[in-house]
């Protein structure tokens, strides 16, 4: 039967915000591959809104998955975001277990915490439940504090030199993954993004706009993994130069409408151009 490449999105719903799937969904779609969403949470705003409401879906996804499986549908890639407890990581490898195939294209985007330090919902044996999830990847999204935590160094002494980030990826493809980006490194004013595959790491550097945004990591993941999926054989620089120049413009414009940091980027004006 010929279809549309076909990605398994394994992230929460926000209603409002402009973060995790509700980013991802529309930008695969414009990048034309199937959306397929399994949440592991369903969310009013997300969390750096004063106020949310958070519906949790973990008792509902070994159920979900089960009748994907039962309906025979098949995934061309699969991509995880932000999980939220031990019982949602088990389930994930589960998922890995049940749909993975030999051309299955895995991306780990390994939602932990940020500025050297841990999100307030995670745990150190949360931690290492995420490490028994990245032998499966085929690539992995990490930030810099995520990147150290997998491997075991230090952060706060941490040096992003050219050689000491190459180093780093090398560290994170042993544990499994062939392609390795590390995202929005911080250094001189400027955002440093890192594609290493194949041994060779090639770095995209580009001005650092305004504050942070909520869901930039989410729609860079996004287009990453499908640039991949619509191109194998294609450059993994390429797919995050692509990533990079999208964000951008869209913080730009955003930018001009002085939204609030907590509402996103204003990606929609910019989805024809993907």
């Amino acid at each position: 039967m010929k279809r549309q490449k076909r990605i398994a999105l394994i992230n929460d719903i926000t209603g409002f915000g402009r973060c995790s799937i509700a980013v991802q969904q529309p930008i695969i779609s414009a990048m034309k591959i199937q959306a397929c969403v399994m949440p592991t949470a369903i969310l009013s705003t997300h969390t750096k809104f004063p106020q949310y409401q958070l519906y949790d879906f973990t008792a509902n996804m070994e159920s979900y998955m089960d009748n994907w499986q039962f309906n025979n549908i098949e995934f061309d890639s699969i991509c995880t975001g932000f999980l939220g407890s031990e019982a949602q990581i088990n389930h994930v490898i589960s998922f890995f277990k049940k749909f993975k195939k030999e051309t299955t294209f895995i991306v780990i985007d390994p939602v932990m915490g940020d500025n050297g330090h841990l999100y307030n919902s995670y745990t150190e044996k949360m931690c290492e439940q995420i490490k028994n999830m990245i032998p499966y990847a085929d690539l992995i999204t990490p930030n810099l504090t995520e990147a150290c935590k997998l491997t075991n160094t230090d952060y706060e002494t941490f040096i992003p030199t050219l050689e000491n980030l190459k180093d780093l990826c090398h560290k994170l493809s042993l544990m499994g993954p062939k392609k390795v980006v590390i995202t929005g490194i911080e250094k001189e004013n400027k955002i440093l993004n890192c594609a290493y595959e194949n041994n060779h790491l090639k770095i995209k550097t580009t001005k650092k706009i305004g504050d942070y945004r909520t869901g930039t990591g989410d729609i860079f993941t996004a287009i990453v993994a499908a640039s991949i999926i619509k191109n194998p054989n294609g450059s993994l620089y390429k797919a995050v130069n692509k990533a990079v120049n999208f964000i951008n413009i869209s913080i730009r414009y955003t930018n001009q409408l002085e939204l609030p940091p907590n509402y996103g980027v204003c990606f929609e004006e910019f989805l024809k151009s993907l």
